[in-house]
């Protein structure tokens, strides 16, 4: 090696050595003695660009910078630097391009994502920034991985896209409800959500079943009452069930155990809260296709309705039916249930205000006697944010879009699972939570 070279090299070394322990001056010196023997030398430009860019020389540091990324096309970091000089010093072709050929580099470079992004809100073109600040939020790091410096602007590209998803709604609204006014008596759910998750206002949400997933079933967040004729019957029932209910209450309270119950060691994950705890408790009538005839036996009107319902029927697994009671200012985390070949059924009883119930992107308030039928396979949550105790009939059945033939298979699948396991059943993570 040349003796110049080596020269570079120790020259080089020392400056990183007095970067690393924080002597900037001294680097600054190194670096500047290091372009005298070797004046195009990428780092001491890109060292020194960011020397007279703290020391606000603006048209040096955008010369060393300028210098620096053109010899260094493939750093992301030299293009981030020479951008951040020129948007200082108001030269925005500068900025853009400097943007431009770092993500050239790195697509996946969201410093670059952000700083492009905000070049355009600064351009008032707030639809361009809101694309480029929601392709920044898409890979942005956790939280808790995030440099403190950016948490700013990611704060800022939440409000830009949310502002941006509102406007494009309102627009799309306004657009389309010409055409949705010709057909007045057609449900449009379906298209309505459609359009929110295009703006971006709603996610897509799937099925994701714990132990059984049942493909080609539409993962369909509430479902419509007419596809279960006896809801009317259950409905009808409500003061009947809701006085054995309170019989029940007056007489031991105390029957009702936590519904979450995990066995030491298990990992509880968002269940830690209410692991144990009686803010979520439960009274079964029916517990995983067994018969608790004692529990029936107290609620004797309720437990002949449940005969005359069409209840999911499969040995060691469903129907479970139950009194599900949530205290005061408590929240059921979002979770998912075991399959999407049954569905849930859910009957208010004591209902008081502030109650309300999440499937995916719909979110309706809980109503005393009014019953929904839903895909607890779909990311759900319930929450009562009310000063007294919130208690529901929870029941399952089958989901309708599998046929009779469908429905014997699944039982035959289950038990066939179920006896493959039988030495240790947790294998199958019978999980019953809804």
């Amino acid at each position: 090696m040349a003796a110049q070279d080596l020269r570079v090299v120790e020259l080089t070394q020392r400056a990183f050595d007095a970067m690393a322990a924080g002597r900037t001056d001294e680097a600054t010196r190194v670096w500047s003695q290091l372009r005298l023997i070797d004046p195009d030398n990428p780092q001491a430009l890109l060292h020194l660009g960011q020397a007279a860019q703290r020391q606000g020389n603006l048209a040096a540091a955008l010369d060393f910078l300028g210098r620096a990324a053109a010899s260094l096309p493939k750093d992301a970091v030299a293009q981030l630097n020479l951008a951040f000089a020129a948007r200082r010093a108001g030269r925005l072709d500068i900025e853009l391009k400097a943007y431009e050929t770092a993500l050239v580099a790195d697509p996946y470079c969201y410093p670059a994502m952000l700083g492009k992004a905000e070049y355009f809100e600064r351009s008032g073109k707030q639809r361009q920034a809101a694309r480029f600040y929601k392709d920044a939020l898409s890979i942005a790091p956790p939280p808790e991985q995030m440099p403190p410096e950016l948490a700013q602007q990611f704060a800022r590209a939440r409000e830009v896209v949310q502002a941006n998803a509102g406007d494009m709604g309102a627009f799309l609204e306004a657009r389309l409800s010409k055409l949705k006014s010709i057909y007045p008596n057609e449900k449009t759910d379906r298209f309505d959500e459609c359009v929110g998750v295009a703006v971006g206002q709603k996610k897509v949400y799937v099925s994701q079943p714990s132990l059984l997933h049942y493909p080609g079933v539409p993962a369909t967040q509430f479902y419509d009452r007419e596809q279960f004729p006896w809801l009317s019957q259950l409905e009808a029932s409500t003061g009947t069930v809701l006085g054995e209910l309170n019989a029940l209450l007056r007489e031991d309270a105390g029957e009702f155990q936590p519904y979450v119950a995990y066995k030491p060691g298990t990992p509880v994950n968002q269940w830690h809260e209410l692991n144990h705890s009686p803010r979520w408790s439960s009274y079964f009538l029916w517990n995983q296709s067994e018969r608790i005839d004692a529990n029936c036996a107290r609620c004797p009107k309720t437990a002949a309705l449940l005969d005359s319902l069409p209840l999911v029927d499969i040995a060691g697994y469903a129907p479970t039916v139950m009194f599900s009671a949530l205290l005061p200012h408590t929240r059921i985390p979002p979770h998912t249930g075991v399959t999407n070949a049954r569905l849930v059924v859910h009957l208010p009883l004591i209902v008081p205000d502030k109650c309300y119930f999440r499937v995916g992107n719909d979110t309706r308030k809980v109503e005393k006697g009014k019953a929904w039928v839903f895909d607890d396979s779909i990311e759900h949550e319930a929450w009562n944010d009310s000063d007294e105790t919130r208690i529901i009939l929870i029941l399952d059945t089958w989901n309708p879009n599998l046929n009779v033939a469908e429905r014997d298979l699944v039982r035959e699948l289950l038990g066939g699972m179920r006896e493959f396991y039988q030495e240790d059943l947790s294998v199958l993570g019978q999980d019953r939570l809804r």
